[in-house]
């Protein structure tokens, strides 16, 4: 199964206008990164992609991305709000967090641009687990939104100053998703009946990212682990650490910082997109075809930046496990 863009946001154009979707005399989509002449381009820098580019995306084609924390609260103040010292994220039991929104995977402090918040939502960069319950609940939750971390960056031209950026993992990208669940169902058929601890890392992704010069300060945020513990009666693999585990997800990552204004309103859709609530099918058949979602699963992974009521109106209900989630009030439902 394909999941590649069909061609809507533009036809081919002779010039490769980007208006056009960037395509070349040949009709192919360049490669972000590279000349259509096939040179490997430099090493990726903070400048902002073009709008063309942008528009041609779909959620599907977004495997991990970049941006300022500031602009993404501009951008998104249903996901994220700033309250003096305290950034507001929506919790499970509040109407938005079922329109959508990102997982929040934090140890509960984030410094903005040199200001310390706390949050007031998020999910524990570390857990553990004790039952296949607890396991089939954080599994589902940490797969349901888009990931997001923050990170610190130090800029060559002033060491002194920390510029926070919001790192996205997109979880519905065939190429991202099959990192995060080859690696959970790969140490679980190898460590059958044991304790284990798995941990995924995003740092190489991050730091490749950036220019020479720049500094990611707190890179260990880039990172999250679980800790299964079975009650097995001796567990010597698990004794000695024989049973750790960790997965270095890699893949492309987006620059989604931009100035122009014009950029930041398809930015902000793109965001919506890329959060919208996940559709959940109990078979196989529903997977391939629903006549709920009007389309294929392809189209739910390929649509356009243009919103569809249908997709809108099926909101995706989540049941996250108080082990996992940390908030300042605890729902009703959680006691």
């Amino acid at each position: 199964r394909r999941f590649a863009p069909r061609g809507r946001a533009g036809g081919r154009h002779p010039s490769g206008d980007p208006s056009s979707g960037g395509r070349t005399e040949s009709g192919r989509q360049p490669v972000p990164g590279t000349s259509t002449a096939g040179a490997r381009a430099a090493r990726p820098s903070l400048t902002s992609i073009s709008s063309g580019e942008l528009r041609s995306l779909w959620t599907c084609d977004c495997e991990l991305a970049l941006l300022p924390l500031a602009q993404l609260l501009r951008l998104q103040p249903g996901a994220f709000q700033l309250r003096g010292d305290q950034l507001v994220v929506p919790g499970p039991a509040e109407p938005a967090a079922a329109r959508g929104g990102f997982n929040v995977f934090s140890d509960g402090l984030v410094r903005l641009d040199g200001q310390l918040c706390r949050l007031s939502s998020y999910i524990r960069r570390y857990v553990e687990l004790t039952n296949y319950c607890d396991y089939k609940d954080y599994r589902e939750t940490i797969l349901s939104k888009p990931m997001l971390f923050f990170i610190n960056v130090q800029t060559q031209k002033d060491a002194s100053k920390e510029r926070t950026y919001a790192f996205l993992v997109n979880t519905r990208h065939p190429k991202i998703r099959r990192q995060l669940e080859q690696g959970m169902d790969m140490v679980i058929s190898s460590v059958i009946g044991e304790s284990y601890r798995l941990q995924f890392d995003f740092q190489e992704a991050v730091k490749n990212f950036f220019p020479p010069g720049n500094k990611v300060v707190n890179g260990e945020n880039l990172s999250f682990a679980y800790e299964f513990k079975a009650d097995a009666l001796f567990d010597f693999f698990y004794w000695f650490g024989l049973s750790n585990s960790t997965v270095k997800v890699n893949g492309k990552v987006l620059n989604l910082s931009s100035t122009s204004p014009e950029k930041k309103e398809t930015i902000k859709l793109f965001l919506e997109k890329m959060s919208e609530p996940l559709i959940r099918r109990s078979s196989f058949s529903d997977r391939k075809f629903s006549v709920t979602s009007r389309g294929s699963i392809d189209e739910v992974f390929n649509c356009s930046l243009s919103p569809r009521s249908s997709l809108a109106e099926l909101l995706l209900t989540e049941l996250p496990f108080p082990c996992v989630l940390e908030s300042e009030e605890t729902p009703n439902q959680f006691i």
